[in-house]
């Protein structure tokens, strides 16, 4: 069996922790500050990079979809639990930080929109 877009996750997997580790450090939180959101941003603006400039298979560009659908539910469930523990439990800064990241994130789905109406033209 032939897996695609395993390694574009990989990496944006990798890029959204390292960028989480490095921002819960610069807030001085012991952990990782939305590195699975970051990754999932990753995820959409490479594959949407990658189709722009035509380097990707129809097998490529399918398996990224595929892990990107599976992607989501599975490690938001998984964390989603965990974080909010850990934020109660680090106090009011944690939780207000939390808040700010996914009200940006809010913020930036009629960017999303647009993009993939551009791509889609």
């Amino acid at each position: 069996m032939k897996i695609y877009g395993v390694a574009v996750l990989g990496i944006c997997f990798l890029a959204g922790q390292l960028v989480g580790e490095l921002l819960g450090k610069a807030i001085d939180i012991d952990g990782n500050v939305g590195g699975v959101g970051f990754a999932m941003m990753f995820l959409m603006i490479a594959g949407n990079k990658l189709k722009q400039k035509n380097w990707l298979t129809t097998n490529s560009e399918k398996g990224i979809l595929f892990w990107s659908a599976m992607y989501i539910p599975v490690v938001i469930a998984m964390s989603a639990t965990q974080n909010v523990r850990a934020a109660l439990s680090g106090g009011w800064v944690a939780v207000f930080v939390g808040i700010i990241g996914t009200g940006i994130s809010f913020f930036c789905i009629p960017l999303i929109v647009k993009m993939g109406k551009k791509i889609n033209k």
